[in-house]
């Protein structure tokens, strides 16, 4: 149960942001010109939290790479933009690296 906590968890944050971004934040987000990037950084958390959902029961490594991955991809694209700092975009990748781990191993899980 506490996996699908987790998935649940992780989703929920997701929806919150993309709808906070949508409507809390669309000035700033139009003023930095940044809407996209919070878009990709709700993609890429919605997909793997949905991912992740499915996944408990295939192996709970590849549940914690994704969820450093949308914390390290998605948080710092939707602290790029908020903030239009933009070398927080070299940190992005790292996040990245972590989500195509988990997608490795779940691989590697299921041969």
């Amino acid at each position: 149960m506490q996996k699908v906590n987790i998935a649940a968890i992780t989703g929920f944050l997701g929806v919150a942001l993309g709808a906070f971004g949508a409507h809390g934040l669309k000035a700033i987000l139009a003023a930095n010109d940044t809407a996209a990037i919070w878009q990709t950084a709700v993609f890429y958390h919605i997909t793997h939290a949905v991912a992740g959902l499915w996944a408990t029961e295939k192996n709970e490594n590849v549940v914690r790479l994704w969820i450093i991955g949308i914390a390290i991809f998605s948080g710092s694209l939707y602290l790029l933009a908020v903030t239009n700092a933009r070398w927080l975009g070299a940190i992005t990748p790292i996040g990245g690296l972590f989500l195509l781990a988990g997608w490795a191993v779940l691989f590697k899980a299921r041969r």
